[in-house]
């Protein structure tokens, strides 16, 4: 990690402890948002696809073009899950409550939280969630 990194990383925590996160949550977050991203870099890669019924298979065209697919775990739910129960546990400790957004788009952060004020009361997150805090 580059000193750059480093201080980055310190103010991206001491944002998020500002707004009643733990310092574990802020680590757990911060693993989540990598977790989601490398999920959604494989989608779009073509590696992970699911079936009609939402399962996850890893899938790979061998030599002599066969196609093989594998059944995965969804670290994708599972990560989601990780999420929404830190997120109710600080929203119990404080007065404002905050929301997350997943951005599925590989090419940048996959997650944001919203503060209170960040998208406008008639709007909807997907224009509006670069005005939150991203976690790396």
């Amino acid at each position: 990690m580059t000193k750059r990194e480093a201080i980055r990383q310190t103010q991206q925590e001491n944002t998020l402890m500002g707004l009643g996160f733990t310092r574990a949550e802020v680590e757990s977050m911060r693993r989540i948002s990598m977790t989601l991203r490398r999920w959604a870099e494989h989608e779009c890669n073509g590696d992970i696809e699911r079936n009609d019924d939402g399962i996850p298979y890893r899938s790979f065209a061998a030599n002599g073009g066969k196609h093989f697919a594998y059944r995965i775990s969804d670290r994708e739910a599972g990560a989601l899950k990780r999420l929404q129960a830190i997120i109710s546990e600080r929203n119990q400790r404080a007065a404002d409550a905050v929301t997350s957004y997943i951005q599925g788009d590989p090419r940048g952060a996959a997650l944001y939280i919203l503060r209170p004020g960040d998208v406008p009361a008639d709007k909807t997150a997907d224009s509006y969630y670069t005005r939150g805090i991203v976690v790396y």
